[in-house]
């Protein structure tokens, strides 16, 4: 199979061919590490490649035949996801030597159906940014155009799906992390609701439940399918989200009916909203008429605090608790030497919030979540931009040299209670950009990035639709019409 075969099919498709014995999974997998070989040196996508290990285990058992993933070539986020035996390094100096002892209950179930994982992929330092671009292993890079973002915290899985190394990777979501880089790359992004796939055993909720796991890819069905297989439960869970009425990939042949769909392109925080992001939601909004839904103009259903103070808070106390573990399993404290200057900044904010503040925030989440399940009696769905800026060339978000020196300055003094009257300019550079996303994390909404529109310049540029929690059924419907309607898989970059 050459490499432009290869990238004709997604990976329900390649599995397809294994089953049917066209070819063999050894031999996708080398088309896999070739296209990587040629082509990971220029996005950094991949930062830990696993090729061996994946060649002794590329042989398809009659069993694992069955999965509709069997032989399939496959990369995971270095973040969430361990797999025994391998680094997990989730972005960070502070893991160095770090070698996972079992894997989640996720990895075990991609390899015992049939998966090859072949490689870890890039992410920002303990998938804090919106942008993937670690110190330790450096930017990863679109493939849509050199030197702009593949977005983050999931760039590195999104960057190669796009390049083609892979149809389908682990995308991880705490604030946006599936959907932005989907929105980047042009692929399909989908978030499922809280408590529909295990972050066990290592974590019971992340993020007071922001994090859930899931996946990128090129067609709809992949995602469905990756949801049908892997939405399993493991011993203590702490949210179980109620199994569906049939399969997302039945869901797929199901007609999605009139839809009540609101739309707005505001942003929470009065701030202008790029016109490439405006154009892909006219764009959209005009397709949805055309297709019979019903299409309404309203106010966003949050607010800026919602953003600024909710869920900023919340992410401090996350990441100072973040670098107490990572000390307590090793034995001693975090050094400011071993994470990045604002990573170190927002765990010393972390320590300025008392346990009441934290409770108070996290009962602001709660009422959110109702606020916007009132919402939903009344629309199906809600689109808006996925983020409020086309893809912009790598370091453009990255704190400016006086921004940098401040925060090493109050880091080096620990001037935590400073930090804190600086930090509002620095988080709206960011919610500048993700306006959006987080809204559906605190709720544990399912939401999704469509790959609708590309700029004049070439790059993609992402719509989302979040719906009512546990009714990923009304988005995969959703999104196979529009594939069906604005076909993208014939998209790709040069």
């Amino acid at each position: 199979m050459t490499f432009s075969e290869y990238r004709q099919y997604d990976a329900l498709g390649l599995a397809q061919l294994v089953q049917s014995g066209e070819l063999t999974a050894v031999e996708l997998l080398e088309v896999a590490i070739a296209r990587a070989e040629v082509i990971n040196p220029t996005i950094n996508a991949i930062i830990h490649p696993l090729y061996e290990r994946a060649r002794e285990k590329a042989e398809v058992s009659a069993e694992t035949a069955k999965s509709p993933f069997a032989g399939v070539p496959f990369l995971i986020k270095d973040l969430g996801l361990a797999l025994q035996g391998t680094p997990l390094r989730i972005g960070s100096r502070s893991t160095a030597g770090d070698i996972s002892a079992e894997s989640s209950y996720l990895v075990s179930a991609f390899e015992k159906a049939g998966l090859l994982i072949f490689g870890k992929t890039n992410t920002p330092e303990f998938g804090l940014t919106p942008f993937t671009e670690p110190e330790l292993f450096g930017p990863t890079t679109n493939p849509w155009k050199p030197g702009y973002t593949a977005g983050g915290s999931s760039g590195g899985s999104a960057a190669a799906i796009a390049a083609g190394i892979v149809p389908l990777a682990t995308a991880s979501d705490g604030g946006g992390s599936i959907r932005m880089p989907a929105s980047c790359c042009g692929l399909f992004g989908l978030k499922p609701s809280r408590g529909r796939l295990s972050l066990g055993p290592g974590g019971g909720e992340m993020w007071g439940g922001a994090v859930v796991e899931g996946c990128n890819s090129r067609s709809v069905r992949d995602s469905a399918a990756f949801l049908d297989q892997f939405s399993i439960q493991g011993p203590g869970e702490l949210y179980v989200a109620p199994a569906p009425e049939r399969t997302y990939l039945e869901e797929l042949n199901q007609a999605t009916g009139k839809l009540r769909i609101a739309y707005s392109y505001e942003h929470p925080l009065g701030l202008p909203v790029d016109q490439d992001c405006i154009d892909a939601i006219e764009s959209t909004v005009s397709l949805l008429a055309e297709l019979g839904h019903e299409v309404e103009a309203v106010p966003l259903p949050y607010e800026r605090e919602d953003l600024t103070e909710t869920f900023l808070h919340l992410i401090m106390g996350e990441v100072n608790a973040e670098l107490r573990r990572i000390g307590q399993a090793r034995g001693r404290a975090v050094s400011r030497a071993e994470v990045e200057e604002n990573t170190f900044a927002l765990s010393l904010l972390g320590d300025t919030i008392t346990a009441g503040a934290y409770a108070y925030y996290r009962s602001r989440w709660n009422d959110l979540a109702r606020r916007q399940g009132r919402f939903h009696q009344t629309y199906d769905c809600l689109l808006t931009p996925t983020v409020a800026l086309a893809p912009f060339k790598v370091g453009g978000l990255a704190s400016t040299p006086a921004e940098h020196f401040l925060i090493k300055i109050l880091n080096r003094l620990r001037l935590g209670s400073l930090l804190k009257a600086n930090i509002g300019e620095l988080a709206k550079k960011v919610f500048n950009y993700m306006p959006y996303t987080p809204i559906a994390n605190m709720t544990g909404q399912p939401a999704m990035s469509v790959p609708l529109h590309w700029n004049e310049q070439g790059l993609p540029v992402g719509v989302m639709f979040t719906s009512a929690i546990y009714r990923e059924d009304i988005l995969f419907r959703l999104a196979k019409q529009l594939e069906e309607a604005r076909p993208w898989m014939n998209k790709v970059p040069g």
